[in-house]
Order: structure tokens, then C-alpha cells, then sequence
């Protein structure tokens, strides 16, 4: 129960709705949140509220106390919802039940309706939805309540009694023996656009849709007599253009505007006086509009089956299909295709643009490729960017590989989102049955392998599946559980690669670098494991066991009495997002006692282009902190210029890929030319990496490049050699003076 809520005190079982009392209303779910919200917005509407926390909380309500509305979750800890909605109809209690739940699955819906749930609502449900709903069954019990008053109060009068029918929210009608109406109320005039005076004298045929008039031959021409006297069934009948608008009787109605009803009809007979016996006189039937209750069982078996973003078949639909494919094609004995197609650069467009954006994208991707297929194959999304594809009845491998040609082809043109154009590709994997296998699951495992070699090989095409496929997947499955236990066995090992000063030869600094002692392949380098860590979510766990080694590393090389050589550490982009990331630095540091100002971050232009509101919150956090921010690569990404305002950077380091260019001292190069003179005016600290001959690191000195790294100095060294460097400096300085 919440602070504030009124207490429940037992009352008689009298009938609600007086003018001088609250419709009660009944809350159960299990979220206190959602709980408290749904309290919050009902309070203070004029009703008097109960809440329950669970379904044994709630039956005690319902055994005590008399409610005019229940809102009900179906997902409860203890007792579900169907089974409150059972224990309500066993009982005999009189209360409406709205259901509330998140359940995407279409049995509980329709569970709920066939229990007779008022209406049902999928969560997150708005806020006027739900008052609506709750107004409207309150204002429906409200009438039938009405309704049950009068007929008491007119049971003996004719009169009164025709009043009661001409009032009732269902159709009311008599048929004679010959199946033609004798009666029938005004609700036939509103609900189907016929006055009672064209129906009079009239077969009932003329009401019944074209398709249901056999099953309503059945019901209505069989004579049943006694306690079999009564039938349910449900039919369609036809309603007139604008239902009850007065239309003329001429107009076109039958073929466009239908609606389910369902009608009991119940065989009326009269004492035959000469054999004393029963004799049929006719037919008397109720009608019940259920048109609403039955579009909202289509729209949830709809939505059960479909996407709702892109409006193809979900995975559970396609399974389906490409089951009786399967079926179809074994019968046949022919081949069917089966693709799994993965947009290639969309999470940098949802990324940088916003998920609202992205979706927009993956509606015109989608739309772009049901456009080349034909009339009987299927396209699925699977979730996310993913689509799956079966061709059946194929001639030959060739007709799926034009397929394949297709969607790259049309996927080459570039897409408007609202201003901006996105270019995008696809990666395809193609498996054939029966040669790539004879099962669903086969097919679908097989095209999802050959599609991730083509993201291997540079995305953008397709590939067949084949079995030496097989054994690379297996590989990777076994490097994920090799990578898993290094993290366990403490496999993991931090190098150091040093930072020399040109002008005194002194180590001013060191790039962390990973590496992986592996039990049978040996020492591994960091390109070798973690770009396979970033696609499998393993660089989290990476990144928070590196920040501990490197602190307790840092104690070692600080002990020495280098506490002024920085230590640069390579920081993933996976990392960065993490809300939790600065904290886990800071208390690193705080933790081993390390000062932040030895601390320098690198990132990539990458971690830039994601997020880059986000990531300057970041990085602005550890610049109060007091670490430092250099930037990688650069110049081998995209708008470097503007980051080096937008950002907090202190450091610019010049990629490998220009110092290698540099063969001759006396040579010209631009680019390199280009970086010094723009760390020099923004007043940026500055480091060349991969340097390995001596011109290239007389050239750099030259031109005012001063810190350098790379195997002309050392190579990547494990913490012990690191720190005897640290501890010799001075004569490895005159050896290479010498050796100069």
C-alpha cells in the first residue's frame, strides 16, 4: 500500500454505482513504480482505489470487498492474472477487468479476451488511452447497471418492456417459422443503418454476409426443442453505407462494410392443443456487437507475427514460411535460398544521427529490398539491422546470387534522412537447401556463418555458404572461450613501449600495450584478440582488468623514482560509453595512489564521430580530474580539425603511416609538415610513432617533432625490462650517442 491511500474498509456486498458513492477500482501489479504511477494518475478522478502487490493480495480484495473495476497485470509473482480472471468468473463477481501487461506473446491476449477482459492494454500504454478505457467501462457498467434497474421496474409492463428492448445495447429480433422477421429492435437501425419497417416481413438472408449463409442455415433451420433449444454462433451480417445515417435503401452496402455478430438463438414453441405436443413457432435471437473485440484479436495476432518498425514477418512468421518452403521444396525435389543480410555502417549512422533516424533508415532499407523480390518470397527482419530472405523454387545458385546483386545495387544509392544523406551497403550470406542443410535452423545457422565471413573479407557483398566456413566459426567460438579463461587465468599481460626525448635521449613516457600470454600460440599482440573482443562484448571486462594492471604496474615503475615518465593507455570506444567508466578511473587511481597528471588517455577520431556530445562530457570529467587527452591517428580519420577545438586534447600523435613515407632527411612531406604546424599553433604537445631509421627521426627533430616512439628506440617490453630501462637511461643514452 502507498502513503496517502485511502484505507480499504470490508463493505457490504451492495450494488455500486449509487448516485451517493465512487466507482471502486481495483489495482494490481507487482511493479511498485508502475503501481504508484497508476495510483498517482487515478486518485483524484472520483473513484474510491484499492491497490495489490500480488495475486494472493488481490483475491483477498476480491473475497472481501466489491469492485466495479479491476486494472490487472498478468505477469504477478505468485498467482497470474488468468487465474484471477478465473477465480472472478468461478465466484461470480460482478467486476470489469481491464488487463495491463507487457506480454508480446498473442495467448496471453487472447487469453485474457476469451476470459472476458473488458478491453487489454500493452504496456507502455498513454496516459488518455488508459483513462479513456477505464472512463468507458465505467460509463458501460454504468448503463448496463441502468438497464438492469428498468427491467425490474418495466418487467410488467408491455409497454415498459418494448422501451427496455428498443434501449438494450444488443440487437433484439423474432423470426417466424419460415426464418422471416416478425420483431426486431431500433438497435438495428443504429448499429446496421435498417428502420425496422424494412425488415419486417423480410428472410433474415438479406442481412447475412454471402459467406457465413450456410453455417446460418444450419443454426436457424434446425429444430431444437427443450434444453437444447439454445445456439451460439457468430456471423457477419451486412450493414448499410454510414450505419445508422438514413441511407437509401438503394445504395451499395454489402461488400465493403461487414460486421461479426454473435447471436443466440433460441427455439420458441407453443403447446399444440389437438396432439399435445411441442410445435416450432419461430425464433427468438439476441445479437451482440463483438466488431471491436474481434479487430483487436486481429491486431494482436497481426502484431504477434510482424515487425512493427518495418512492417515485414518477425522471425516467428518467417520460421513459419520457410518451414513450408522446406516442405514445398522436398516434395518438389527442388532447391530454395536462404539469406541473411546485415546492413553494413548502420550502427555509426544510428550512432551519429539518433535512433529516430535510424529507424527511419532501416524503413527505406527494408522497403528498398521487398522491392526486388518476387510475389512469393518473404522478407523478415530478424532485430536490429538484420533482415533474413527465402527465395523458394529456385532454378539454380545463379538466380539467388542476382538477388544478392540486387539488394547491393539498390542498397548504392544513398538515403534521405530529413536532410542528411547516408550511404550504407550490406553484407550477405547465402545457404541452399538441401546442400547447405535440410532443417530451418541449419539453413538459417549456415547463411548467418557465410554472412559474417563477408564482414570479415571488407562487407559489402555476398557469399555462399561452405563448409570450410564451419571450421572458421568454430575457431572464433573457441577464441571467445580461450579470451574468457585468459581473463580467468590471468593470461593478460601489460607491455610498455617507451617515448624518447630526441634532444636528451631520456624515456618521457610509455604507450601501454596489451598482450596475451596463450597457452599453445604463444605471445600475442593486441591486433591479433581485441578487435574480436569489441564484437563480442568481451572489451568490458578487457578494459576493467587493464586499469588495474596498470596502477599496480605504475607502483612498480614509481618506486623506481621515474614518477615523472607518463604513462599513455589506449581507451576503448565500447569503454567510453559505459556510464560507469570515469567512476571506475578515478577510484583506480585513487585506490593505488596514483597521481592523475602521469595519466594519459588516447582515444581515436572514432570515439569522436559516435557520440560527441557525450564523449567531451567525458573527457572534460578527466580533465578536471588532472589526466591528460591525446589523440591517435590522427589525419587518418574524418574532421580532425574541428575535434582539436571541440575537444580537450593536450597531445596530437602523428600516425605510423606518415612517418613511414619519410626515406630521405632532405625529402619534402606535407602531411607531416602539415600536423607539426598545427600542434605548434594550437600550442599541443606532439609524438611521432613508428619510427624505425634514423632519417626519419633526424627529419622529425628538423622539423620540430622532439618525442618519438618506435623500434628505432625500443620495442613493446614487458614490465621488468621497462623498468631496468628506466633505472640505466643514463648509459643506454651514451651507447646510442656512440653507436649515432
Amino acid at each position: 500500500m502507498f502513503s496517502g491511500e485511502p484505507a480499504s474498509a470490508p463493505v457490504p456486498f451492495a450494488p455500486t454505482f449509487d448516485t451517493d458513492s465512487q466507482p471502486r477500482l481495483l489495482l494490481v501489479d507487482d511493479e511498485p513504480r508502475l503501481l504508484s504511477s497508476l495510483y498517482e494518475l487515478l486518485r483524484d478522478r472520483g473513484y474510491s482505489l484499492s491497490t495489490a502487490s500480488s495475486g494472493s493480495e488481490a483475491l483477498a480484495h476480491l473475497s472481501r470487498l466489491r469492485f466495479d473495476l479491476v486494472l490487472l497485470d498478468l505477469r504477478l509473482p505468485d498467482i497470474g492474472g488468468h487465474e484471477i480472471m478465473d477465480f472472478i468468473n468461478e465466484k461470480g463477481i460482478d467486476a470489469d477487468v481491464i488487463v495491463m501487461s507487457g506480454e508480446v506473446g498473442i495467448d496471453a491476449a487472447i487469453g485474457a479476451l476469451k476470459r472476458g477482459a473488458y478491453d487489454y492494454l500493452r504496456k507502455p500504454y498513454a496516459r488518455e488511452e488508459l483513462l479513456a478505457t477505464v472512463a468507458n467501462a465505467l460509463k458501460g457498467r454504468r448503463l448496463s447497471l441502468e438497464n438492469q434497474r428498468m427491467a425490474t421496474q418495466l418487467e410488467n409492463s408491455e409497454k415498459m418492456y418494448r422501451y427496455l428492448v428498443d434501449s438494450s445495447p444488443d440487437i433484439i429480433y423474432t423470426l417466424n417459422h419460415e426464418g422471416r422477421f416478425t420483431f426486431v429492435n431500433d438497435r438495428a437501425y443504429q448499429l446496421l443503418g435498417y428502420a425496422r419497417d424494412e425488415l419486417l416481413g423480410k428472410h433474415y438472408s438479406v442481412l447475412v454476409h454471402e459467406e457465413d449463409l450456410e453455417r446460418a442455415r444450419y443454426v436457424f433451420n434446425e429444430r431444437r426443442v427443450d434444453e437444447r433449444a439454445s445456439r451460439n454462433v457468430e456471423l457477419r451480417l451486412k450493414c448499410r453505407n454510414g450505419g445508422g445515417s438514413g441511407g437509401s435503401a438503394h445504395e451499395r452496402t454489402f461488400n465493403n462494410t461487414l460486421m461479426t455478430i454473435s447471436l443466440n438463438a433460441i427455439g420458441m414453441h407453443v403447446p399444440d392443443q389437438e396432439v399435445k405436443k411441442l410445435e416450432f413457432f419461430g425464433t427468438y435471437g439476441v445479437a451482440r456487437d463483438i466488431t471491436d473485440r474481434k479487430r483487436a484479436e486481429e491486431v494482436i495476432s497481426y502484431q504477434a507475427y510482424h515487425d512493427i518498425l518495418t512492417d515485414l514477418p518477425n522471425r516467428i512468421l518467417f520460421k513459419d514460411r520457410l518451414g513450408l518452403a522446406v516442405i514445398q521444396a522436398k516434395r518438389k525435389k527442388t532447391e530454395l535460398a536462404v539469406m541473411f543480410i546485415d546492413l553494413d555502417r548502420f550502427k555509426l549512422v544510428n550512432d551519429t544521427l539518433g535512433h529516430v533516424k535510424g529507424d527511419e533508415l532501416l524503413q527505406q532499407a527494408a522497403t528498398r529490398l521487398k522491392g526486388c523480390l518476387r510475389k512469393g518470397d518473404t522478407l523478415a527482419r530478424q532485430g536490429g539491422d538484420e533482415f533474413t530472405i527465402v527465395l523458394p523454387e529456385l532454378r539454380d545458385r545463379d538466380d539467388a546470387r542476382m538477388v544478392a546483386d540486387k539488394f547491393l545495387e539498390t542498397l548504392q544509392a544513398p538515403f534521405d534522412l530529413d536532410g542528411h544523406e547516408v550511404h550504407i551497403s550490406a553484407s550477405i550470406g547465402i545457404a541452399i537447401y538441401p546442400t547447405d542443410g535440410e532443417s530451418i535452423d541449419e539453413l538459417l545457422r549456415h547463411a548467418d556463418i557465410a554472412m559474417y565471413q563477408v564482414k570479415a573479407q571488407g562487407k559489402n557483398g555476398h557469399s555462399f555458404y561452405h563448409t570450410s566456413m564451419l571450421d572458421i566459426s568454430h575457431q572464433k567460438i573457441a577464441l571467445e572461450q580461450a579470451l574468457r579463461r585468459a581473463l580467468e587465468q590471468d593470461e593478460l599481460e601489460m607491455y610498455y613501449q617507451p617515448q624518447i626525448d630526441a634532444l636528451t635521449g631520456r624515456i618521457v613516457g610509455a604507450e601501454a600495450l596489451m598482450r596475451w600470454n596463450h597457452p599453445t600460440r604463444g605471445l600475442l599482440s593486441a591486433g591479433e584478440f581485441l578487435p574480436f573482443a569489441e564484437e563480442n562484448g568481451l572489451m568490458l571486462p578487457i578494459s576493467d582488468w587493464m586499469i588495474g594492471a596498470l596502477c599496480r604496474d605504475m607502483l612498480q615503475w614509481n618506486a623506481s623514482g621515474t614518477d615523472h615518465v607518463r604513462l599513455s593507455l589506449n581507451l576503448s570506444p565500447q569503454y567510453l560509453d559505459r556510464g560507469d567508466f570515469f567512476e571506475k578511473m578515478r577510484n583506480a587511481l585513487v585506490r593505488y595512489g596514483i597521481a592523475p597528471g602521469q595519466i594519459e588517455v588516447e582515444i581515436t577520431e572514432n570515439i569522436c564521430i559516435r557520440n560527441p556530445q557525450y564523449a567531451i562530457e567525458q573527457l572534460n570529467k578527466l580533465c578536471q580530474l588532472g589526466v591528460s587527452i591525446a589523440i591517435d591517428d590522427f589525419g587518418t580519420g574524418y574532421s580532425s580539425l574541428s575535434y582539436l577545438h571541440r575537444f580537450p586534447i593536450h597531445t596530437v600523435k602523428i600516425d605510423q603511416s606518415f612517418v613511414k613515407e619519410i626515406h630521405e632527411e632532405g625529402g619534402h612531406y606535407p602531411v607531416i609538415l602539415a600536423i607539426i604546424s598545427i600542434a605548434r599553433g594550437l600550442g599541443l604537445n606532439l609524438i611521432a610513432e613508428g619510427v624505425e631509421t634514423e632519417e626519419q627521426a633526424r627529419y622529425l627533430r628538423a622539423n620540430g617533432c622532439m618525442t618519438m616512439q618506435g623500434y628505432l628506440y625500443y620495442r613493446p617490453i614487458p614490465l621488468g625490462e621497462f623498468i631496468k630501462s628506466l633505472r640505466t637511461q643514463p648509459t643506454l643514452f651514451g651507447l646510442r650517442a656512440v653507436q649515432a
